[in-house]
This record gives structure tokens, C-alpha cells and sequence, in this order.
């Protein structure tokens, strides 16, 4: 009798012990925060070089209110109250249906804090942004064969800023919704907004397809209330994220057709932005995750990815040779004089905004139950069978992180990585399904205040 008081004591103190660690993980982010912010204002007090007024975030200190504050409150509000436990039982194409809707709603009312114009319609028609060179494209065939002449920058015909640093799928995006009759700011802005929602639909059905339904519910509060919502609002960077969280999706779903059409997606987001060559950490991750038919899938999608990279290379456009010129082009901005020894570490914080102070205890958990996953796997002989046994919830945001880490050590993410770094974010997130369910609420309670703050202390550029 006198060892059951042990055997059942010990399982607290365990949760109390995790509980410590997760809050210790907390001021460790804010410490971080709180350092970032004040070595960027004293380095912009010395004229360094960091073009990010609001560093770590490219912004600037501007407090204001607008008619979208009341707006994300009443969500807020909303999905804290009832949101949270009705995503636990509610049926799960309701749920997803409404969670896209919250997500929607959500990212449209931070945008309109800023107002309807300055918040929605101007942000994509910007001197850097794409729609400047919609008009231009009167030949598509033409565009894509000379797309890497146009790279290099102090050249007459030299492409915007954002065109330059990308691939030209991007352009074509935004091309197409003008060739269908949507063109201008507010559609471009409206399409961004729509399609980057699309992760909270994308992210959880990837998590169930890999056999971790209640996850899959968890998440969901965290996807609609994402501070990066911010920046979604509006912002390529929103799009890209629904296309690669899509592919992902579809990657981690049954049957052959699926994982083409996955391939497909991802493969275009290789056209969309030169850094989701590093997605193939969270592909790979899907593809070891998936409970059967791995090879079938693989051949699948790899079939999708190539049918892309051959239809580009086709068409005149090298994907290699305008990463080698946008290398050039990078160092001939700002990105000579933003200084790395800043940013590799400031970037981290500006990333913390973006996904919320729940990542880091969430990714803290994820390490903890890895780590004991692949000491099991490593006794076993067996560590493939380990990480599927460790459950997408947990090797998913590790994937994230090996990405954002390689984006982030290479250099050419000096700044404005809370909107760049969108599309491995929404990932990051899965690993709050780890928390237990009764300081859900507070961590989301967290996510919302970081959102709210950023939104009404300063005005972000995207």
C-alpha cells in the first residue's frame, strides 16, 4: 500500500518538471526578444546598416487603432471561448471548413488595422512588389526565355526588387489573376489572403493522414490565431505558404494521383521562391511518416517535381542560373551592409513574432520526446521506425526547424524573415499539439497578444 502514493506521484511531478521547462523556455524567448529589440535600436542609432527601423522586424514604431481592432477581438474572443473545445469534438470537415473561414476572417481584420488601402490594396503594389511589372508582360514565353537577363540590378530593364528575388512562377501567379479579369491590388491582396488561410485546412489534414487525428484537432485553434497572420495579410509570402502546405497535404494523403499532384505543387514552389529547395526536409519527413505505399509515393511525386522543372527549363528559364545571379543581386542591396552578425541571431526573434512564444516550448517538447524516440531507434537498430513511432507532430516542426536553421546560417536571410519564412512557420505550430490540453488556452491567449501588439505598436511592411 505505502507504493502507491509513489507510482502515482510520480507522473505529476513529471508534467510539473515539463511545466517548469516549457515557462524557462518562455523567458528565454523573451530575453531574446528584449535583446533584439534593444541591440537594433542602438544599431540604428549608429546608422549600422540594418534597414529595419523596428528591427528585428522590418517595420517601423508607429501605435495606431483601427476599424479591424474590434474585429480581431470578437475572433479572438471567439475561438478562445468556445473555438478551442468545439474543435475537439465538432465534425472534421466542419472544422476545417470553419477553421479556414476563422483564419480568413482573422487575417483580414489584423490587415484592416492598418485600413482598407494602407493594409489591403497598396501593400502588392508597392515600387518592389510584382504587380509593378504585371503590366509589362505582354508575352509569357518571352518573359520566362529572358527572365535571368533581368535579374542583375542598375540595368534599365533590371526587374523589381521582389521579381528579382525570385523565381518567375511567382510573377506568373499574380500575371494569371490578371489575365483572368482580377488584377489590381485589392484582388491580388484578396488571393493572397484566401489561399495562405488554406494552411489551416492543409497543415491538419497532413497530420491526420499520418495518423495523428488529435493533433490534427489541436492545431487548429494555433493555424487560425497564427500571429504571422500579420504578415498574411497581405503578402506573397501567404500564397507560397498555401501552395507548399498544400503539396505537403496532398503528398501525405493515399493513392499515386495524389502524390503527383503534390509533386506538382512542390514542384512549382521550387518556381516560387529559391528557398523551398530546403521544403524537401518537411517532404521527406511526409514520405518516411506516411503509413504505407512510401516508394509509390516517392516515384509519384518525384514525377510531379520534375515534370515542372522540365516544363520551365523548356520554356528558357534555368532555375540554377538565376539562383547564381539572384546571389549577385542580394549583395547588391541592402544585404551588403545588413550585418550577419545581427541578424543570424535577431532573425530568431523576428521568427518568434511570426509563429508566437508557443514554438519555442512547443519545439522544446518535440526535442524531449525525439530525442528519447531516437535512443530507442538507435538500441532497436531501427531508427526509420523510431521516427515514424515519434508521430508527425513531432518530426514535422523538427523538419521546419532544420530548415529555418540552413535558411537562416546561409545569409541570404538577413531581415524580413517573419513574412519570408511564413511557409515553414504554419509547420513549426503542429508541435503545440504536444502541450497539454489544459495550457492550450493560455498559450493561445499568448498567440493573441503577440498579434494584437505587433499589429497595433507598429506598422509592418510586407
Amino acid at each position: 500500500m505505502a507504493s502507491a502514493p509513489t507510482l502515482t506521484a510520480a507522473p505529476g511531478r513529471a508534467a510539473e518538471h515539463r511545466h517548469r521547462a516549457d515557462l524557462a523556455v518562455l523567458a528565454v524567448e523573451v530575453v531574446l526578444l528584449g535583446v533584439a529589440v534593444g541591440v537594433g535600436l542602438v544599431l540604428n542609432r549608429r546608422d549600422v546598416g540594418l534597414y529595419a527601423d523596428a528591427a528585428p522586424l522590418y517595420a517601423k514604431w508607429q501605435p495606431h487603432l483601427g476599424w479591424g481592432t474590434p474585429a480581431a477581438l470578437l475572433i479572438a474572443v471567439a475561438v478562445l471561448g468556445w473555438g478551442v473545445r468545439w474543435a475537439r469534438t465538432a465534425r472534421w470537415g466542419a472544422l476545417l471548413a470553419a477553421g479556414w473561414a476563422s483564419s480568413v476572417a482573422w487575417t483580414l481584420s489584423l490587415a484592416l488595422v492598418d485600413g482598407w488601402s494602407a493594409g489591403l490594396t497598396r501593400r502588392l503594389t508597392a515600387q518592389a512588389e510584382y504587380l509593378t511589372e504585371v503590366p509589362g508582360v505582354t508575352d509569357i514565353p518571352a518573359m520566362l526565355a529572358g527572365f535571368t537577363s533581368r535579374i542583375l540590378d542598375f540595368r534599365p530593364e533590371s526587374w523589381s526588387t521582389h521579381t528579382a528575388g525570385h523565381p518567375p512562377g511567382a510573377l506568373l501567379l499574380f500575371v494569371g489573376l490578371d489575365r483572368v479579369g482580377l488584377g489590381g491590388g485589392a484582388a491580388a491582396g484578396l488571393a493572397c489572403v484566401l489561399v495562405g488561410a488554406t494552411v489551416t485546412v492543409s497543415v491538419p489534414v497532413t497530420l491526420r493522414a499520418l495518423g495523428a487525428p488529435e493533433a490534427a484537432r489541436a492545431v487548429v485553434p494555433f493555424l487560425v490565431l497564427l500571429p504571422g497572420a500579420v504578415w498574411m495579410g497581405v503578402s506573397a509570402d501567404a500564397l507560397f505558404a498555401g501552395v507548399v502546405a498544400a503539396g505537403l497535404a496532398l503528398l501525405a494523403v493515399r493513392g499515386p494521383t495524389a502524390a503527383a499532384l503534390g509533386g506538382v505543387l512542390l514542384g512549382f514552389a521550387l518556381y516560387l521562391s529559391y528557398g523551398f529547395v530546403l521544403v524537401g526536409a518537411l517532404a521527406l519527413a511526409v514520405l518516411v511518416l506516411r503509413p504505407a505505399a512510401r516508394l509509390r509515393a516517392l516515384l509519384a511525386g518525384g514525377v510531379g517535381v520534375l515534370a515542372v522543372a522540365v516544363a520551365f527549363t523548356l520554356a528558357g528559364f534555368h532555375w540554377w542560373e538565376g539562383y547564381r545571379l539572384l546571389v549577385e543581386r542580394y549583395y547588391q542591396g541592402w544585404a551588403a551592409e545588413r550585418p550577419y552578425a545581427y541578424w543570424v541571431w535577431a532573425n530568431l526573434a523576428a521568427l518568434l513574432l511570426c509563429a508566437g512564444p508557443v514554438v519555442g516550448p512547443a519545439l522544446r517538447r518535440a526535442v524531449a520526446a525525439a530525442t528519447g524516440r531516437a535512443r530507442a531507434g538507435w538500441r532497436r537498430a531501427a531508427l526509420a521506425t523510431a521516427v515514424r513511432d515519434a508521430g508527425p507532430a513531432v518530426v514535422l516542426p523538427l523538419a521546419a526547424a532544420v530548415a529555418v536553421a540552413a535558411a537562416d546560417v546561409s545569409g541570404l536571410s538577413k531581415a524580413e524573415v517573419e513574412r519570408i519564412w511564413l511557409p515553414f512557420a504554419v509547420w513549426l505550430l503542429a508541435a503545440a499539439a504536444l502541450l497539454p490540453a489544459r495550457a492550450r488556452h493560455w498559450w493561445l491567449a499568448g498567440q493573441v497578444a503577440t498579434a494584437l501588439a505587433v499589429n497595433h505598436l507598429l506598422w509592418t511592411v510586407s
